[in-house]
């Protein structure tokens, strides 16, 4: 096996190398979107005790519900470019935002950001990493 790969290395070596210059392309993307502006669960609690921040859950009502982290506000994506108002007088505190498996946070932290806050982070791991790390949620 290993030979027939070092045999269609030698046969296609243009190819071989367009592979090689996409897979380090979009590594090199993915280390830099997970790392930029976002906080894991224990800096996130730091930020909460230590500078007030406001920390944004933006799962549908139902998900929020069934644990969210503690005085979290929740303001669906969906609904966030109409209630984006509600957080105007935090625009000075950094601002956390949390969805579900922290995919989806990148884009309410660029419209945040967009709007005028100054620090705008999101939750690495979403909830389901802050619950993966045993920290505690409210259920109300």
């Amino acid at each position: 096996m290993i030979d027939q790969l070092f045999e269609f290395v030698q046969n296609h070596p243009l190819l071989v190398g367009a592979f090689l210059v996409v897979l380090i392309a979009w590594l090199a993307y993915e280390v830099r979107s997970s790392s930029a502006g976002g906080v894991t669960s224990s800096e996130a609690t730091q930020l909460v005790n230590r500078e007030d921040a406001v920390v944004v859950d933006l799962r549908e009502a139902n998900d929020f519900k069934s644990g969210h982290i503690a005085g979290a506000r929740n303001i669906p994506q969906s609904k966030l470019d109409e209630r984006l108002r509600e957080l105007e007088k935090f625009k000075g505190k950094p601002i956390i935002v949390a969805c579900k498996h922290g995919q989806s946070a990148g884009v309410a932290q660029a419209k945040l950001a967009k709007a005028g806050f100054e620090r705008v982070l999101k939750l690495k791991g979403g909830m389901a990493q802050w619950q993966a790390d045993g920290l505690p949620v409210v259920r109300k």
